[in-house]
């Protein structure tokens, strides 16, 4: 995958930083044990983490996790190549997306969002907003689509198919690349999502989003029930819920990281089957606990490079760029020629 000629890349954080210790519910930064415990030996102690005994075990933890990353390209593509060689899909027609998949309101808000004369002011009354947190809901899916590709997951995962985590914090799920999905399903839909994000959050580069992270997360009573207070590796999110039957496990929203409040204001958001949330990657959120059945969303990281290249979002620095596959994490090599951009066209820079 490339982004006007030049290769998706990862950031060298992705190896030392936003760390999750999830016994005590804490995201740490790591380069040696002596800097564990003096960047955050005082929050695990506050969390629980006393004896030494424990800190030991939260040390070989982060080590394992800091292992399984570097090896995590590697294994992807294998995992893939065996996926796209041996997996017999249940329902194949689910792999590249078509319109009858999309809610007929949601293909209403993309004809209004290219129209001429579109802008925020129109959109956002075609959709639900919450609060004041730039946070919104809208139709994307029909309930058809919803069911079959649940099913379609479902029988992936009944299968003995080698499978990747989704993510640091979720256990269960599918990573989509890895289903082959990327290219014919989740990069017509970010383009059908980008007049939509260009109004929403231009000044995260919602015009020029270039490249997603897309994964599959699975919530049910005896897996993972939650999901701790993060932030996205994104510029926007969009979390649709695909079903099935459920009760609680509401989302939660609190600060945008990078404009923190002393007293965070919480919002609850509940899940509808279909409708989708779209957010800011730095909006601070988490699931509460389901209370019974099953729940299963689809995550899609949507990316721009022209804004990440600037500061990575994950570690709040120049990005440190690493050879990585497919869209890596959205960064992408300077042009040799590029020099300071004059004008404040955000999807001009990077």
């Amino acid at each position: 995958n490339m982004s006007a000629g030049r290769p998706f890349r990862g950031c060298a954080c992705f190896f030392t930083d936003n760390i999750f210790v999830a016994r005590f519910g804490l995201h740490v930064r790591y380069r040696d044990g002596p800097q564990l415990r003096r960047d955050h030996g005082r929050a695990l102690r506050e969390r629980g983490c006393r004896s030494e005994e424990q800190f030991r075990e939260v040390l070989r933890e982060v080590e394992a996790e800091v292992q399984r990353r570097k090896q995590l390209i590697h294994q992807s593509v294998e995992r893939r190549a065996i996926i796209s060689k041996c997996y017999r899909p249940k329902h194949p027609e689910v792999y590249t997306l078509q319109d009858s998949f999309l809610a007929p309101e949601f293909l209403e808000i993309m004809r209004f969002c290219t129209s001429p004369g579109a802008d925020l002011q129109g959109l956002l009354s075609y959709l639900e907003s919450f609060s004041d947190k730039r946070i919104y809901r809208l139709p994307v899916f029909t309930e058809e689509f919803c069911q079959a590709f649940v099913d379609e997951l479902e029988n992936f995962e009944q299968s003995d198919m080698p499978k990747g985590r989704p993510n640091t914090m979720n256990n269960y799920g599918v990573l989509l690349n890895e289903l082959g999905m990327d290219e014919p399903f989740l990069t017509p839909l970010r383009e059908w999502l980008r007049p939509l994000t260009a109004l929403l959050y231009p000044e995260l580069g919602g015009a020029c989003l270039d490249s997603h992270k897309a994964f599959v997360v699975k919530y049910s009573l005896h897996e993972d029930l939650d999901l701790s207070s993060h932030y996205d590796n994104a510029e926007v999110t969009l979390n649709v819920s695909l079903g099935k039957e459920f009760t609680e496990g509401n989302l939660y929203f609190g600060d945008f990281n990078q404009d923190p409040s002393p007293v965070p204001k919480y919002i609850e958001v509940q899940h509808v089957g279909g409708r989708g949330l779209l957010h800011r990657g730095g909006q601070i959120h988490g699931a509460l606990p389901i209370a019974s059945g099953q729940r299963w969303n689809l995550i899609v990281w949507m990316r721009s490079s022209a804004i990440r290249n600037q500061l990575c979002p994950m570690c709040r620095r120049k990005p440190e760029l690493v050879e990585a596959e497919g869209f890596g994490d959205g960064f992408t090599e300077p042009l040799e020629e590029e020099e300071e951009p004059q004008t404040v066209d955000v999807c001009a820079l990077g």
